[in-house]
């Protein structure tokens, strides 16, 4: 739970990722944000035209309280989510196997500053390296440019986690019960309010 944003998306051109590297490895160091790289160029500057899970190519990094953002890609050129290249790769679950492609990370505690640079960052490299580029940005901040908006849902969201504590603390699990039971009496509990 939490503001988050999801993207894909391809890199245009096999030449251009040691830049691509570079570029974000010198705004990680300039914000003092942990990174790590992974392969910076791809073998002959080429996209393979098949999908090979190893080794991955591009750069991560973790700015304070937020997720890794991850710029990473698959020998085809294609966006992935490392962790779940790690979990999901080798499946033969095609569902399972999807999941590499879901790339997301939760910002909503990282703050807005921290977010407006990462959706700022995403529409330099959008711009100059990558292509098929989607994002959904819960925040509506990569969609509109609208700082009030991006605000307001931040507040949103601070809203909903601040309620989801409070009915934790006012309507305790109670001892021995799991998850599932828990909700369904607490959503019991909440209808029975409604017909009051």
């Amino acid at each position: 739970m939490g503001l988050c944003i999801y993207y894909s998306g391809k890199i245009k051109d096999a030449t251009s990722l040691p830049r691509l590297v570079e570029e974000v490895k010198d705004i990680a160091a300039i914000n003092k944000w942990k990174y790590e790289v992974f392969e910076s160029s791809f073998p002959n500057d080429i996209l393979d035209r098949e999908e090979h899970i190893e080794p991955l190519y591009g750069i991560n990094f973790t700015p304070p309280n937020c997720e890794t953002v991850s710029i990473t890609f698959l020998s085809n050129g294609v966006m992935v989510c490392p962790g779940c290249v790690q979990y999901f790769g080798n499946s033969k679950n095609e569902a399972e196997k999807k999941f590499i492609y879901q790339v997301l990370v939760k910002t909503q505690f990282a703050g807005m500053v921290i977010h407006a640079t990462i959706i700022n960052l995403f529409k330099y490299l959008n711009n100059k390296y990558l292509t098929d580029f989607k994002m959904i940005d819960e925040s509506d901040y990569w969609e509109t440019g609208d700082e009030s908006l991006m605000q307001a849902n931040f507040k949103e969201y601070d809203a909903l986690l601040d309620n989801f504590v409070l009915s934790m603390q006012t309507f305790p699990v109670q001892k021995g019960e799991n998850m599932i039971s828990y909700f369904e009496r607490l959503i019991g509990y909440v209808n029975s309010l409604k017909k009051d």
